[in-house]
Formats: C-alpha cells, sequence, structure tokens
C-alpha cells in the first residue's frame, strides 16, 4: 500500500460512498420494475439496456475532452453531483419510461466522471504499479457497494420488502450520495498542471493497438447477463426478496477481497492471462445459473463478483500502461461496453421474455464460450 497516492486514497473514498448509495439500490431495482410496476423481463431489459448505454457511451466525450482540454476534475466533480440528485428520484416513478430515464440520467453522472477519474488515477500512479493502484482503488469502491448492501440487507429484514420500504430506499441514497460529492469537491486534487499540458489529443500507434485489443471484452459482455438478469433468476427460483441482497454481498465481498491481489497479479503476469480467469470466472456463473437451484445461483454470483473485478482491473492497468491518449483510450472502452453491453441486454430481455429463462441462459452461454474459444486461440496458441 506504500505505493498509493493520497489522492487515489480520497478518490477511493468517494468511490465508497457513491456506490454504497448504488448498491442499496441495485438488488432491488428489478424487483421494482418486474414486481412492484408489474413491467415484463423485456421492459427490465430496455431499462438495463438505456441505462448501460448512457453510462458508457459518453464516457468517450469526456475522455476526449480530457485529453484534448485538459478539463479533467470538474467532470468528475459534475457527473458526482448528477448520480447523487438522481437516484432518490426512482423512488417516485410509476412506470418503467420514468425509470429508465431516471436511471439514463444516473448513469450520465457515471459517463462524465469514469473517464476523468481513471485518468486522475492513472496520473497519479507510480511506474509499474498501475494494477495494484486500480486494484486498490477498485478495493473501496466495491467495499462501497459491500457496505450498501448490507445496510440494504438490514432494511429489508427490519422492514420487510414491501413498496413503501422499497421505495424510501430509494430516497436514503441521497445521504452517501452527497458524503460522496463533498469530498470529490473539497479533498481530491485535479491532475498536475504539466501533465495537462503535455497531453495532445492524437492518436497512436500504441493507442490503435490497444483499442483493438479490447473487442474481445466488447464481444463477450454482449452475451454475459446483466446483475439484474442475476436477481431475476435469483428470485424465479424461489429466493425470498429479503435474501437476495445477500447475493450481492456474495459477490462484493469476493471482488472486496481479491481486488488488491488480483491487481498485483496483473503487474506480474500480464493482463491476458488475467483476463483469461475472467472470462472463465463468467461462464462458471453462467453454468450454475442454468443449474436453478439455490445452492448454485449463491455460486454464480461468487464467479460473477471474480469476473466483473478481474475483468475492469485488467483492461483499466491494460489502457494506463499501453497507451498514450489514456483519458481517449478510457472513453473508447467505456463506449464500447455501452454498446455491447446494451445490445446485449436488450437482447437476452427478449430472449426470455419469448423464450424463457432456459432460452436466454443457452444464447448467453453458447455465445460467451465462443468468444472464449476465439480469445484462447488468438492470445495462447504459441502456448
Amino acid at each position: 500500500m506504500k505505493n498509493i497516492d493520497k489522492n487515489i486514497v480520497m478518490l477511493g473514498m468517494v468511490s465508497f460512498f457513491t456506490d454504497m448509495a448504488s448498491a442499496m439500490i441495485n438488488p432491488i431495482l428489478p424487483i421494482f420494475v418486474v414486481s412492484i410496476l408489474q413491467e415484463g423481463m423485456d421492459k427490465l431489459g430496455i431499462i438495463v439496456a438505456a441505462a448501460t448505454f448512457v453510462s458508457y457511451a459518453l464516457r468517450l466525450i469526456s475522455g476526449y475532452i480530457s485529453d484534448k482540454y485538459g478539463i479533467v476534475k470538474p467532470l468528475v466533480v459534475s457527473g458526482y453531483a448528477l448520480s447523487a440528485i438522481s437516484k432518490p428520484l426512482v423512488g417516485f416513478s410509476g412506470g418503467y419510461k420514468s425509470v429508465a430515464a431516471l436511471r439514463a440520467f444516473e448513469r450520465l453522472g457515471k459517463a462524465l466522471r469514469s473517464a476523468p477519474k481513471d485518468l486522475i488515477i492513472a496520473n497519479y500512479s507510480v511506474k509499474k504499479h498501475s494494477g495494484r493502484t486500480f486494484g486498490f482503488h477498485k478495493t473501496l469502491d466495491i467495499a462501497g457497494e459491500l457496505g450498501g448492501t448490507l445496510l440494504l440487507f438490514g432494511i429489508l429484514f427490519l422492514y420487510g420488502g414491501g413498496e413503501e420500504v422499497i421505495r424510501n430506499v430509494f430516497y436514503l441514497t441521497l445521504i452517501p450520495g452527497l458524503i460522496g460529492l463533498f469530498i470529490v469537491a473539497f479533498f481530491v486534487k485535479d491532475v498536475k498542471k504539466d501533465v495537462k499540458k503535455s497531453v495532445k489529443f492524437n492518436f497512436t500507434k500504441r493507442d490503435i493497438k490497444t483499442v483493438k485489443s479490447l473487442f474481445f471484452y466488447f464481444f463477450f459482455i454482449f452475451f454475459v447477463f446483466n446483475e439484474a438478469f442475476f436477481t431475476i433468476q435469483a428470485k424465479s427460483i424461489g429466493i425470498a426478496t429479503a435474501v437476495i441482497p445477500l447475493l450481492f454481498v456474495v459477490s462484493t465481498g469476493i471482488q472486496t477481497l481479491t481486488s488488491y491481489t488480483l491487481g498485483i497479479w496483473i503487474d506480474k503476469i500480464g493482463t491476458e492471462k488475467i483476463m483469461l480467469f475472467a472470462y472463465l470466472s463468467a461462464v462458471l456463473a453462467l453454468l450454475f445459473l442454468y443449474l436453478k437451484e439455490p445452492l448454485f445461483t449463491w455460486m454464480a454470483y461468487g464467479f460473477l463478483g471474480l469476473f466483473s473485478v478481474s475483468s475492469l482491473n485488467a483492461n483499466r492497468s491494460l489502457i494506463a500502461t499501453r497507451s498514450d491518449n489514456k483519458g481517449s483510450v478510457y472513453g473508447i472502452f467505456y463506449a464500447g461496453v455501452a454498446l455491447f453491453g446494451a445490445l446485449g441486454a436488450y437482447v437476452c430481455g427478449l430472449v426470455w421474455e419469448y423464450f424463457d429463462l432456459n432460452g436466454a441462459l443457452l444464447f448467453s452461454i453458447g455465445g460467451s464460450v465462443f468468444v472464449l474459444i476465439l480469445f484462447l486461440i488468438k492470445n495462447f496458441r504459441y502456448g
């Protein structure tokens, strides 16, 4: 931990409180839409697709602005402000359209801040330690998710999972959201001035090569279930609403425990091997979901956590070490996640609605295994 800059620690605390707020609503949002608002799985797919697209696609723009004009911290602060304000408003929703609009607005905040935030982390990282730096930041990020999920479980356990309680949970997210906003506004430094002056928006061969290497990940996430679908699968096999937050505790707990260690291993053995581990974890998660037994669903959430933390840390570290215009490449990375993740969520929602859970899972498993095989051929054909 001695190589972690204090500015990154402060950014980690911002992520801690912001993700605490997100974790308070993520496990119950699909239930709110499907059970309380009485919308279908195709509508849930639309909500997830809209939120995913806005969240990631606009990061391309914020990354470009960071590199071209040196505007970094203002974008980060604005992004956290939008997220803090919009989350509580979901509690007033009466249909899937308003939920989709508000989730898109909340994800707009994430879009504004993500690429510039990663640029700040990359610029305050010690040379040859970017993997552990992003791993450390992600640890605090996920610890906030864990805290928010446990808080949600406590609320549902004590007060039940009725409509009034769920809506009140949305309102309560304003508190941690404002705490995170205060920290980023007053305790996080902008990127160093000499960095701003030296950065030019001029794509290099290294940038292009790095972007090309990200496409396996883009295609993979098209097929992998979004966590909202994990939630509905859990409820469909009989896991109680009040217990579902504990499934997220399994996922976030594993991410918290492994994030920093995985970051160290990224620096030691490279991103390709860590990405292979991530893809295998995702396939195992989907296979466990297909068994449709509560015990295996718990295990699926654990492997989902391993996929999430290892793939994100590996890709962020890859961009930090192998690109020149980092803000722009981070933006392209998130834009790719937006396009493929949104399309995948929409297609999976349609398949589920018209061909049931089994059809959706077979589509997801078949596609992800195919991409995994292509990844193995491309990166490990020479042993």
